[in-house]
């Protein structure tokens, strides 16, 4: 099992990243789905349970064109799928993703907690038990100066690059985690469990490092959409989940060809 902390500095209030996320997932969901692939919502509704109560998602993710063509070929009907639940309590979120081949042999945990007026300096934001604190490694993530991968570069999603006209902030240059206001943190303890043996141990730290890269790309994103998000309510952004998941339906329903051709 491999255990990291990610931490997210943001050029936002955790007020305004609540509603900034939720229209992020969605439109980033946009740009992965299609050709019969991509993301389902199956339920998105709000929950109260003993531990407190706020929104439930429950997603499939279509994979088959994402994964090597040996491991398409080999992988039995299902496995090319991964379905997450999270458990949105803002400002604590719980994901938890799995897969009906591997059933209990894989599990993929985020725990995440915002933090407002934060750089990324709080060592347990997360109240973690102190056996996990001696296996947790943490990773500051800097939106505008750490790599991607080139395929995922896009000039209107570079944080050095982009000037939010409805806010002013950006772009982010030098050493902004230091300077920005307002900021805020997301700390997001990611824990792998993958449970096959002899690959064990390179499929965690394959996943991790995947990990590392979502983030970094998404949060790129978010920040680059600002005048996009800001000043929307939680309402509003619920209404445009509603819509993107319509959108997501008929995408994913259109064969490649069409896509290709619109």
């Amino acid at each position: 099992m491999i255990i990291k902390e990610y931490r997210v500095i943001n050029n936002c209030t955790r007020d305004e990243y609540q509603v900034a996320q939720l229209f992020a997932v969605a439109e980033a969901s946009k740009e992965e789905t299609g050709g019969g692939e991509g993301v389902e919502v199956i339920k998105n509704e709000p929950y109260e349970n003993e531990k407190g109560k706020g929104q439930y998602t429950y997603k499939i993710y279509h994979l088959s064109s994402k994964v090597p063509a040996i491991i398409r070929a080999l992988a039995p009907s299902g496995a090319l799928e991964l379905y997450e639940e999270a458990w949105n309590a803002y400002p604590h979120c719980t994901t938890v993703l799995t897969n009906g081949y591997m059933k209990e042999n894989f599990k993929l945990i985020t725990e995440t907690m915002h933090v407002d007026n934060s750089r990324g300096e709080i060592q347990n934001a997360l109240n973690i038990s102190p056996d996990l604190l001696e296996k947790r490694e943490v990773v500051i993530i800097d939106v505008a100066n750490d790599p991607i991968d080139p395929k995922d570069y896009k000039k209107d999603q570079d944080p050095t690059l982009y000037h939010s006209e409805k806010t002013g902030r950006g772009p982010l240059k030098n050493n902004w985690i230091k300077s920005v206001e307002p900021v805020m943190t997301c700390y997001k303890l990611v824990t792998v469990e993958f449970k096959w043996f002899g690959v064990q141990n390179k499929v965690e730290t394959f996943i991790q490092n995947t990990m590392q890269s979502l983030f970094t790309k998404f949060h790129r994103q978010l920040f680059c959409w600002t005048d996009g998000w800001f000043g929307m309510t939680i309402d509003d952004v619920r209404a445009w989940e509603d819509k993107t998941k319509q959108d997501l339906d008929e995408s994913r329903a259109k064969p490649l060809a069409e896509e290709t051709e619109a």
